[in-house]
């Protein structure tokens, strides 16, 4: 599992230049029932996740945990509930002189990486897990990006000025004002990174230059895509797991913002997993979206659609 490799480029799927804002794709999930909380009613952990993707400040902790939540059919809002308990409880960890003496990373990485064990290795992109937080706070260890939605929510709990940081290639936290680069890794157990250590990443990432936009601190929601981009990376190197490939397009649909190809992603998916005509009607509809921008494209995925109906024969 890449965190950014194929079908998901740096943040995202191909672009279409498009965003069309869908929010209601309709729930496939493939999977079979729900656990029941106590009251006897399965959560619609779908539902929760738009809810939570809409609102005025969503809750990066509370998203994550709700993709966990979509993908994992043995979590329980207890399960749930635990998570963030945990994350208050590493809070408290934390000396309050923190708070006087700034040295936010030296601390984190003193808490979290030498003692709590938080770091990430090769094997860990191989796991689905490592995208999950839930599983990263139970076994300490995840990909980089979800080892620094630890190290957040972690830190602003405490009250730290922190934030994430998704350069090509590698996700990191920083402290304070962005133009400082005070930044740490904690996929190699918080290690301080310099200007420099941060070039160098960008370079072997991508051939190109450190530009200041890469600098920009992510927003939840652009966090939470490229999650579910890599959760996708990691289930279209395995055919035999669309089910999570599609999953985490629905759950991707559902962000106010995204790539409007998200929406043919699916109709590919629903296709491959023999629901054809519900496929087919996703292409079209897709294909009037793209009249507008990109005619030939759009003439392509009619004749895809048409594909799809045949196999209904």
């Amino acid at each position: 599992m890449t965190e950014e490799g194929p079908p998901a480029a740096e943040d995202g799927a191909p672009h279409d230049g498009a965003d069309d804002g869908s929010r209601d794709a309709p729930p496939h999930d493939g999977r079979g029932g729900r656990p029941a909380d106590a009251g006897g009613e399965a959560p619609d952990w779908r539902r929760e996740f738009a809810e939570e993707a809409r609102a005025e400040r969503p809750d990066l902790a509370r998203l994550c945990l709700l993709v966990g939540a979509v993908a994992d059919p043995t979590v329980t809002r207890h399960v749930l509930d635990a998570a963030e308990i945990e994350l208050d409880r590493l809070a408290g960890l934390l000396p309050y002189a923190t708070r006087i003496t700034g040295d936010w990373a030296a601390e984190l990485a003193a808490l979290l990486g030498r003692h709590e064990g938080f770091e990430g290795v090769p094997a860990d992109y191989q796991r689905l897990e490592s995208s999950l937080l839930h599983e990263v706070l139970r076994r300490r260890r995840g990909l980089p990006i979800l080892l620094s939605v630890v190290w957040m929510e972690v830190a602003r709990r405490a009250g730290a000025p922190v934030y994430g940081l998704g350069l090509p290639g590698h996700f990191v936290v920083g402290f304070g004002d962005p133009a400082d680069l005070n930044l740490a890794d904690p996929f190699a157990g918080g290690r301080a990174m310099t200007g420099t250590d941060a070039e160098l990443l960008v370079a072997s990432a991508t051939g190109e230059a450190l530009d200041r936009s890469m600098l920009r601190p992510a927003e939840p929601g652009a966090i939470v895509l490229r999650i579910l981009n890599n959760i996708r990376a990691w289930a279209a190197s395995r055919p035999e797991r669309s089910d999570v490939a599609l999953w985490a397009v629905e759950l991707s649909l559902l962000l106010p913002s995204h790539p409007a190809r998200l929406r043919y992603e699916r109709a590919e998916l629903l296709v491959r997993r023999g629901e054809f005509l519900t496929g087919a009607v996703e292409m079209e509809a897709y294909a009037e979206v793209m009249d507008a921008v990109d005619p030939e494209s759009a003439t392509t995925i009619r004749r895809r659609a048409q594909a799809a109906r045949a196999m209904l024969n």
